[in-house]
């Protein structure tokens, strides 16, 4: 399985604003592979913003569709206005791994239940349109012996493929490389088996 996933480092918050009827609403998104990941952004935005009205918040811990990590909040506002529509805006969005809280300071003007879903979703939206992107590769693991002399031929047939060398051992007998393959790609060895004349070996 293959998805977007914010290309953020894992300390790195991307930020967008928007200002309703004297409201600002502070989007951070974040890279959250688990649900830890996400705790540490809610508490990030709580603690730069201690005096802010709410901390509303959604996030999908995991590929696009999951159903377990997940959540969202409304953190004081009425149900329903803040933590569901920020987290329709993200599971529209085709992201997966992704966290958000969007921080509000009340301007005096109450915005009502529609206004307040319009806004949450909004400053989502803002911050997903300029939002760094890459995509995610589901991958299993391989584990391939090959001898001392078709280790170079190997390394450049996979990084042609874009399959990652994850480890590498040397033994007496040749080299073992530990490879993640893409799970949405049929495993097909043949054409690196042929280079490299039959020399090649898939352990378990």
């Amino acid at each position: 399985m293959r998805y977007l996933i914010p290309k953020l480092a894992e300390t790195n918050i991307h930020v967008a604003e928007i200002e309703i009827e004297r409201s600002r609403f502070i989007a951070w998104i974040a890279h959250t592979p688990d649900v830890t990941g996400f705790d540490a952004l809610l508490a990030r935005a709580r603690a730069t913003y201690p005096d802010a009205s709410h901390h509303c918040s959604a996030f999908i811990a995991g590929p696009p569709g999951e159903q377990n990590a997940i959540g969202f909040s409304d953190d004081g506002e009425p149900g329903g206005t803040a933590g569901r529509p920020m987290f329709q805006v993200l599971e529209g969005s085709g992201f997966g791994q992704i966290g958000c809280v969007v921080t509000r300071y009340f301007g005096g003007t109450k915005l009502g239940t529609g206004g307040l879903a319009r806004a949450y979703s909004q400053a989502v939206q803002k911050a997903l349109e300029t939002l760094p992107s890459t995509n995610f590769v589901e991958r299993s693991t391989l584990r391939i012996q090959v001898g001392f002399a078709g280790e170079a031929e190997a390394r450049a047939w996979f990084a042609g493929q874009d399959v990652p060398i994850e480890h590498v051992d040397y033994a007496s007998d040749g080299v073992t490389l530990t490879v993640g393959w893409p799970r949405d790609t049929t495993i097909d060895l043949a054409p690196l088996e042929a280079r490299l004349k039959g020399r090649l070996a898939l352990l378990g």
